[in-house]
């Protein structure tokens, strides 16, 4: 994925995670975002200038590092960098996901997001996510994938 499309899948779930529409952005800015200029950053066919990457990191109330891509972690074969996890979902599944829920819920506290919808998480999320499972990354993507939990 390019640079454009990694910013833009950032923007993209940290919109989600407000539980925002592209329409209810250019609501709540009052026309300042339009819904077709942020869905183009938001797919990568548009580059953010930094000015309007900094103003838009205001007005979602988040730090502008949040909405770049970071190379911290290595990625795994077939593990994204970010995906979204149906939280709805991930509550109403039994037997081996009690931890699972236990470290998506201190994900939760340290970003303090409780809209209680979806989570994004990272590569290293699934890396630890899939030791409490017993599998691969892999693995525990397909078992998300499976559960429904998996979103996208």
């Amino acid at each position: 994925m390019s640079y454009a499309g990694d910013v833009g899948s950032r923007l993209r779930q940290l919109r989600a995670q407000q539980g925002l529409s592209l329409q209810d952005v250019e609501r709540k800015s009052n026309g300042e975002w339009k819904a077709a200029v942020v869905g183009s950053y938001e797919r990568g066919d548009r580059n953010i200038s930094a000015a309007r990457l900094c103003e838009l990191a205001e007005f979602y109330g988040v730090s502008p590092s949040e909405l770049l891509p970071t190379d911290e972690t290595p990625r795994q074969m077939g593990v994204p960098a970010s995906m979204m996890i149906d939280l709805q979902t991930l509550l109403r599944q039994n037997g081996d996901w009690d931890g699972v829920r236990r470290y998506v819920e201190s994900i939760q506290v340290q970003r303090g997001d409780y809209n209680q919808k979806v989570l994004s998480i990272r590569a290293e999320d699934v890396r630890a996510m899939a030791i409490m499972m017993g599998t691969t990354p892999e693995g525990y993507l397909e078992l998300l994938r499976i559960a429904g939990v998996l979103i996208g």
